[in-house]
């Protein structure tokens, strides 16, 4: 989403080289360069003009230090100043309340709501033993109640079932009745979008915030949007007490101003970021990571957190026995791992959160996305002895597993000289050449450079 405006923060950085220190000329130059970044990446401008003005402030006669470039002092200015834009630290839900906590989910229609309603669920879980109950009160678009009925499930959640000859306030007050009479922890109440701001959808919302007290009333909005997010924003800031937002297709390919907007139009924190479909695709959002990530210095906390939840821990452990021995790993495991990363996001969400590689192009990420399935094809369309035992595919084996996984005997030709350069680096590895290793590694995943 940021690519553009990593690049071009990442051309300030390179007009100041070779200069002794940051001077008012320099500065004024490089932070033109920055306001033109953040208005083409649609950032409210009254946003803009504050965050240049910080940033100026801050950098304005600063000496660079021995260990440090003028633009590296200033990324590191702009780096501080994005992370306070967004709100400089993570703010985690509440439970603070005597049970049912209600949570409020307010937006536009077809901002992901319901899906970010059974995404909180899935994250409720993860955090402890808690019972939660999904309610809809969109009565006015077809089939909206069974969609939340279907993420319910999806979600593991209790559903509390409403139809559309209902009124929303009624619907509310008796999913919090059963909520309270079932000893349910968590009440997240899904209520009706329109397709733009009217009075008469902020009046009803009105009514709900004011009959169920909720603890978090969370403002959902799609971060493709671009300035319409931040206008919908603060419609929605002026008519209730927000508490939080929740930015939804953060992996589209909109140009980010609205993660750097919608914090500073409502003054509440940023809380979750949605990425992708699935029940799974939700982050908690920090804002000093994503200005990290933003600047192209990665976000390697990020990444160790989504291995930790998306990587088999028993799985994990296994292959590390026989990458410290060198022996025994076969096809099976090569799979495995394709596998474990796309349940970390695949090859675009690991590279988007390595320090240093936001000059890959979402062509060479896509190409590389693409012959990942192409190898987890055709180690399917192969025996389990031939997974165990590569060395006995010969030519007649080569066509058929060719046939059956669609592709060219040159693509499986191809992949079983990449494993077998993977076998050689593990027993590199395992005689205690970490270098060495790494230095052939280069260029082994598809999409990565040489």
């Amino acid at each position: 989403m940021f690519d553009n405006l990593s690049q071009r923060l990442g051309a300030v950085v390179k007009n100041l080289r070779g200069q002794g220190r940051l001077t008012e000329s320099n500065i004024q130059d490089a932070l033109r360069e920055v306001r033109v970044a953040l208005l083409e990446a649609d950032v409210a401008l009254p946003v803009v003009r504050d965050f240049i003005a910080r940033v100026k402030e801050r950098a304005l006669g600063q000496d660079v230090l021995s260990s440090l470039t003028p633009g590296q002092m200033l990324i590191g200015i702009v780096q501080k100043e994005l992370a306070a834009l967004m709100g400089e630290q993570a703010a985690p839900l509440s439970f603070a309340a005597q049970p049912p906590v209600v949570y409020l989910m307010a937006g536009l229609q077809g901002a992901g709501k319901t899906t970010s309603s059974g995404k909180l669920v899935r994250m409720i879980r993860a955090q402890g033993k808690k019972k939660v109950l999904l309610v809809s009160c969109d009565v006015y678009r077809p089939a909206a109640i069974e969609q939340l009925k279907t993420v319910a499930a999806q979600a593991e959640a209790d559903f509390f079932p409403s139809s559309p000859d209902q009124k929303p306030l009624d619907i509310a007050l008796a999913a919090l009745d059963y909520a309270r009479r079932h000893f349910f922890d968590v009440l997240i109440v899904d209520t009706a979008g329109r397709l733009h701001v009217d009075e008469a959808m902020m009046q009803e919302i009105r009514e709900l915030h004011a009959a169920l007290k909720p603890v978090e009333t969370l403002f959902v909005v799609d971060a493709m949007q671009g300035q319409d997010a931040v206008n919908t924003a603060k419609a929605f800031g002026d008519a209730l007490p927000l508490t939080g937002i929740i930015l939804t297709k953060l992996d589209g390919d909109a140009r980010g101003g609205a993660a750097l907007s919608v914090r500073q139009i409502t003054g509440k924190p940023i809380k979750f970021v949605g990425v992708g479909e699935k029940l799974s695709g939700i982050e908690v959002f920090h804002p000093e990571r994503m200005a990290s990530r933003i600047l192209g210095m990665g976000d390697v906390l990020s990444l160790i957190e989504e291995a930790q939840k998306g990587v088999d821990q028993a799985e994990a452990i296994k292959v590390a026995k026989k990458l410290k021995t060198g022996k025994g790993f076969d096809l099976d495991d090569f799979k495995s791992q394709i596998q474990q990363m796309q349940k970390m996001g695949g090859l675009g969400g690991l590279i988007d959160k390595l320090p240093g590689m936001g000059q890959l192009k979402a062509g060479d990420l896509a190409q590389g996305e693409k012959q990942m399935r192409r190898i987890e094809g055709i180690i399917n369309s192969m025996t389990p002895k031939e997974r165990q035992q590569p060395e006995i595919i010969k030519a007649s084996r080569k066509r058929r597993i060719a046939a059956g996984a669609g592709v060219q005997v040159q693509d499986v030709n191809r992949l079983l000289t990449q494993f077998e350069q993977m076998q050689k680096m593990m027993k590199t590895f395992s005689k205690g050449g970490m270098a060495k290793m790494m230095r052939g590694m280069k260029g082994m995943l598809p999409g990565m450079p040489r």
